[in-house]
């Protein structure tokens, strides 16, 4: 496997958009001609937009962009600005009267970093579109990662900073890759090391803690965490793959998450992977299922590692000595 950026997967554009504060914002994952799509959904608390129609017995086959947003539910809106820009373009299925685009997205929550009363919205939807046109994503605190945290079990106090990653391979012509806001109640894993590289911090915050090791010390007590922390990410790749291919494929792809977020799929959660195929290239599913996972965790990796400190908190890179 060789890496690769992820704007080198051909038929995706990819844009970020924030708000003027940088503590949320939005990603914008477009495929004009159209995507072959699934999602799968394994938190306890998603917020979601279009997901129903990706179940292999309805009949939408193919969409056309993938919104990820900050705001919790209320940032789904940016959807909305997806739905201009690409009727603008006149992309979408022809209807008759007009054209429809078929827009799915998920929102994590991170209102609680900056003004609670700021979140993604048709014009920042509207404006990650447009920065699509660029095709540079950036990483860390940008776009659907600018308000993202992790390690949330005891509140902010303890939490770090996190933000978005991206991750992609080749495989002769054969390409896969990962987009991933991470906003995880839990911490962050080395995928390589096994070391933990954000999450929960220490009662000093000089260093860090475990999540997992917190909650089992707590196992009879009750605790109120967050109502949203949540993981959201796609898979794009240019692999052929049918609908039920690209369902089954992000169910696989959680285990990415699995390998690198501990605790993961908590019911304060609402971790959800989409999938978009451009259906270019034939490839053993199996195979490419498998590598849909990896390419997920070193996405989940790079997105701790390349966010920067900020409202007050600190990050991955604080810690980078002892790492």
């Amino acid at each position: 496997m060789k890496e690769i950026k992820i704007s080198e997967i051909e038929g995706f554009k990819i844009g970020h958009s924030e708000s003027e504060n940088k503590d949320t914002g939005c990603t914008a994952i477009i495929c004009e001609k159209g995507a072959f799509a699934g999602v799968d959904v394994r938190g306890g608390g998603p917020a979601s937009r279009e997901t129903e129609l990706l179940k292999p017995v309805n009949m939408v086959q193919q969409i056309h962009c993938v919104m990820l947003s900050g705001g919790s539910a209320y940032g789904l809106a940016a959807g909305d600005g997806a739905m201009s820009y690409l009727e603008e373009k006149n992309i979408g299925f022809d209807v008759g009267v007009a054209v429809v685009p078929i827009v799915c997205g998920a929102s994590l929550f991170d209102l609680v970093v900056g003004d609670p009363k700021v979140r993604p919205d048709k014009e920042m939807g509207y404006k990650a579109c447009v920065s699509s046109e660029e095709n540079n994503p950036g990483e860390g605190n940008v776009g659907a990662g600018a308000g993202a945290t992790v390690g949330k079990y005891l509140g902010m106090e303890r939490m770090m900073k996190s933000g978005l990653g991206t991750y992609a391979v080749s495989l002769g012509d054969v390409k896969i890759g990962a987009i991933v806001a991470v906003n995880a109640l839990g911490d962050v894993i080395d995928v390589k090391t096994g070391k933990t590289l954000a999450g929960i911090l220490s009662e000093d915050k000089n260093s860090l803690d475990s999540t997992l090791r917190i909650m089992q010390e707590e196992i009879g007590q009750a605790r109120n965490v967050f109502s949203g922390n949540t993981t959201i990410g796609c898979i794009i790749t240019n692999g052929k793959l049918s609908k039920d291919q690209a369902n089954k494929m992000a169910q696989i792809a959680h285990n990415g998450f699995a390998r690198a977020i501990n605790p993961v799929h908590t019911s304060a959660d609402g971790d959800t992977i989409f999938v978009m195929s451009t259906g270019e290239v034939e490839v053993n599913v199996d195979a490419l299922s498998q590598i849909s996972a990896q390419v997920m965790a070193k996405a989940i990796n790079r997105a701790v590692m390349s966010a920067e400190p900020a409202f007050g908190l600190k990050a991955a890179n604080d810690f980078k000595e002892s790492l």
